[in-house]
């Protein structure tokens, strides 16, 4: 019954949730990122006055070999082009403690979001896509469950 009720309430909660344009996360197979895959996400932009942040999203186990991750995201337009490449270098783990850092969820799994870009105006309406890529020394990483997109409103 408690579960059913931490269940409504999340529910809500993201209803509730106005800024929000696109949120999806995508779990990785066999619970590890193998260097060719590479997730990605289709989202529409219809208000070019707005502007935009975009989050990369990350679940994790306590069973990630490093501090630090690193990753790199492509933005591209409906066409294809290119608007955007980043190597990003974000921790989830304190460096001298070890501890997972993030939103603790179930058993030791744990949700990072890292800011991509923010207060992004996009240049046209349409759809966009945004491709992540992992740039680990491993081809397969292992302990990376799922990799996600967040694109919302920014506060003017």
């Amino acid at each position: 019954m408690r579960v059913l009720i931490a269940l409504c309430i999340a529910a809500i909660a993201l209803a509730c949730d106005d800024t929000r344009v696109y949120e999806q996360i995508t779990d990785l197979e066999k619970r590890q990122w193998v260097v060719t895959d590479k997730p990605h996400f289709e989202f529409q932009i219809d208000d070019i006055n707005q502007q935009y942040n975009l989050y990369g999203n990350i679940r994790n186990a306590v069973s990630y070999p490093y501090a630090r991750f690193f990753f790199t995201y492509y933005l591209q337009d409906s066409s294809g082009v290119e608007i955007q490449k980043k190597l990003m270098t974000e921790f989830l783990f304190d460096q001298k403690t070890g501890k997972p850092l993030g939103k603790g969820g179930i058993g030791d799994l744990y949700d990072h979001r890292f800011l991509l870009l923010g207060d992004y105006q996009f240049k046209s309406k349409g759809k966009y896509r945004v491709e992540f890529e992992q740039f680990m020394r491993l081809d397969t990483l292992p302990g990376i469950f799922a990799v996600g997109l967040r694109v919302e409103k920014a506060h003017k």
